[in-house]
């Protein structure tokens, strides 16, 4: 299998996200009508450079509401359009201290996948349960798993998980278990997986050969293997100079280049970082040198990156 680049829209569809430097590349006015001409800006620039999958999700601000415009504007439609249920955004209620919360149960999914639907519909083509770890209560809720199911049942949209933290490879173990009536209810997973934290590989190499869908997401760490975050004598930004790309190109490349990979997600927020991005294909690597962190290090400099 060859690994392609897609499109994920978590930084591009709310005012404020954790990826180093984004208070740059968006510019003051961060309106929701500012955002949107930025996404569609963004998304014809995708299309542009032969990509054609998109990720959003319900929590990612009005990411859905965006790429839901750039398709009934009459843009050429993408090949997959995937989104996620299981948080809900709320950054703009000044009644709840937190920019999304998470829950993971029956009545959630049922709002959700009909907010999704409404904006999405036909495009929608793989529904994922936003950040699955090992303690969801998904695991043990057997009407959700079965309404899940049967909404698959009913359309043309497979179902999937994405996962965080310093279980993930536990989570997408445990979630690739679950049938309804006997047949497998997930068959994709999206996994955080980088140079600084590929501890989930070995479970995504698992999932691969089972025939489930692998997409990688966070390939450049939030904005940590750019030239924004990396030091000068990384071996990152030595590969990178020798092949005539950015570091980010580098990291994505390796992402890439995994057997078991077939989607690799950009972040990106500007068309020139997409560009950037989409270096990344064919990129012939050096050998580099293990720079994995502790998985629990990891995660919590993720979780302390600032908000801009």
């Amino acid at each position: 299998m060859s690994a392609d680049l897609g499109l994920g829209l978590a930084a591009i569809g709310r005012p404020a996200y954790i990826t180093l430097g984004r208070d740059a590349d968006l510019p003051g006015d961060r309106s929701p009508a500012a955002l949107e001409a930025r996404a569609h800006e963004l998304l014809d620039t995708a299309v542009a450079l032969g990509i054609r999958w998109f990720d959003t999700a319900r929590s990612y601000g009005r990411a859905e509401q965006f790429l839901s415009t750039w398709l009934a504007a009459g843009r050429d439609a993408p090949g997959t359009v995937s989104s996620k249920w299981g948080y809900t955004y709320t950054a703009e209620d000044p009644a709840v201290d937190a920019d999304e919360v998470k829950t993971h149960d029956l009545a959630t999914f049922e709002r959700q996948w009909a907010e999704t639907q409404a904006l999405l519909g036909e495009h929608l083509r793989l529904y994922q349960v936003h950040s699955l770890t090992p303690d969801s209560p998904l695991f043990t809720d057997t009407a959700l798993q079965r309404r899940m199911s049967q909404r698959r049942a009913d359309g043309s949209t497979s179902l999937g998980f994405s996962t965080s933290g310093p279980r993930q490879a536990e989570a997408v173990r445990r979630a690739l278990e679950l049938t309804v009536d006997g047949r497998p209810l997930f068959t994709a997973v999206q996994s955080t997986w980088n140079l600084l934290e590929p501890s989930v590989g070995p479970a995504l190499a698992e999932a691969a050969e089972a025939g489930a869908f692998v997409l990688v997401k966070e390939g450049v760490a939030n904005g940590r293997l750019t030239d924004r975050g990396l030091p000068a004598d990384s071996p990152v930004r030595a590969a990178a100079e020798a092949a005539g790309v950015g570091p980010d190109a580098v990291a994505l490349a390796a992402a890439l280049a995994q057997p078991w990979a077939g989607v690799v997600l950009s972040g990106a927020v500007t068309p020139a970082q997409l560009r950037a991005n989409a270096a990344a294909r064919g990129l012939d690597l050096p050998d580099l040198p293990d720079l994995a962190e502790e998985p629990e290090t990891y995660w919590a400099t993720r979780s302390g990156l600032p908000w801009a």
